[in-house]
């Protein structure tokens, strides 16, 4: 796998890392009033849909990382290279069914983050996630990106994020979203703040307050549970 880029944007330069200045935040709206208007949801990974910790095991005899088959990872990204070991994260259900609600109440989702790990590649694959970006380090311009080509404009868009990292991303789009476990910088720039931490169930609150904002959120409710329930007979 050379190519960490899972979507269908037309080249590696989609998202060429670029320095980005932070800019002054935008005028004070309401969360509620800018989350009335997302269409687009993307997330960061460690510490967003995960709790940030790093578990790295002794690979099966005979396998090797999946990181290793990437010797640089694109853009600034970090990618673990080992012939003798795994990375593995954790992940949180109820962010699973989250991205399945925002699914059917029409907003994209996807993430974007600067490490290169096939855990995340099979959980991105899993939740039918429709933007996916491994190993890059300018999320802003990548962000930006993915909107321009989606036609989505930026008060259209969110970012949920945890550290600084994070903060050019968060503040391209319209509503910017922090987790409960997020450092104080990313916290002051937030809009709103999850109840939960990452890994926690912190990418489901983003979701349930975008739709609960939007008044959608009993209707995707009652459709997510037609869909799972047997008719009676």
């Amino acid at each position: 796998m050379g190519i960490v880029r899972q979507n269908d944007l037309g080249s590696r330069d989609a998202c060429t890392a670029r320095n980005a200045r932070i800019p002054p935040m935008a005028s004070r709206k309401s969360a509620q009033a800018r989350a009335k208007k997302i269409k687009l949801l993307m997330f960061d990974v460690d510490g967003v849909l995960t709790d940030g910790k790093l578990f790295i095991f002794p690979a099966p005899a005979g396998q090797n990382s999946l990181s290793q088959a990437i010797p640089d990872a694109p853009q600034g990204g970090f990618a673990f290279q080992s012939q003798s070991m795994i990375e593995a994260k954790g992940f949180h259900a109820h962010d699973g069914i989250g991205v399945s609600l925002a699914r059917l109440a029409g907003i994209k989702t996807g993430l974007i983050t600067k490490r290169v790990s096939e855990t995340v590649a099979l959980r991105a694959r899993d939740l039918k996630l429709e933007h996916i970006y491994q190993g890059i380090q300018d999320k802003r311009t990548c962000f930006e990106e993915v909107m321009r080509l989606d036609g989505i404009a930026p008060d259209e868009a969110a970012f949920v994020g945890d550290d600084i990292i994070d903060i050019p991303a968060m503040l391209a789009g319209g509503l910017a979203i922090a987790v409960k476990n997020a450092r104080d910088e990313v916290k002051k720039v937030a809009h709103y703040v999850t109840p939960h931490s990452g890994g926690d169930g912190a990418g489901r609150d983003a979701i349930e307050f975008i739709l609960k904002a939007q008044g959608k959120w009993k209707r995707v409710l009652d459709q997510y549970m037609k869909l799972r329930t047997p008719s009676v007979q």
